[in-house]
């Protein structure tokens, strides 16, 4: 499901309308639906007082954002899986060193590091699996 598709079903759970979910989120209600459509993609703080408000974390609204989206059913294999989590584990460590450009040497905290993390893992994701389709086409019918 994408991010927009996780929103709506956390809102219908939480018997919101947009109009009270946008209200609460300090968010106008044209936006929330356009976020909703996949027309938008929220920022990490939009998601944050989304997921706030619905009382569920960012990683359930983020989801399974690549699925769908790169085409491909196929399952990442195992070494796929164990090169996505050193990549990962890689990246998160250069960014919590002081020389990390991103955040200029202040600190992040617990929720944005959770984020990045989530945003980061997402990404290595899909672009695994649509490489994976791109030069083995034959392999995704």
């Amino acid at each position: 499901m994408t991010i927009g598709e996780n929103i709506r079903k956390f809102r219908k759970l939480n018997r919101l309308t947009q109009a009270e979910l946008a209200e609460q989120a300090n968010m106008s209600r044209s936006y929330l639906a356009d976020v909703e459509r996949d027309r938008y993609n929220p920022s990490v703080e939009t998601l944050t007082h989304l997921a706030r408000v619905l009382r569920v974390s960012p990683n359930d609204l983020i989801g399974s954002e690549g699925d769908g989206r790169s085409g491909s059913s196929q399952a990442l294999s195992a070494k796929e899986e164990r090169d996505i989590a050193l990549d990962l584990e890689r990246m998160i460590s250069e960014l919590e060193s002081n020389e990390a450009l991103a955040f200029h040497g202040e600190p992040m905290d617990e929720e944005t590091k959770e984020l990045m993390r989530i945003s980061l893992e997402n990404s290595l994701r899909l672009a695994k699996s649509m490489a994976k389709a791109k030069f083995n086409p034959n392999k995704q019918k």
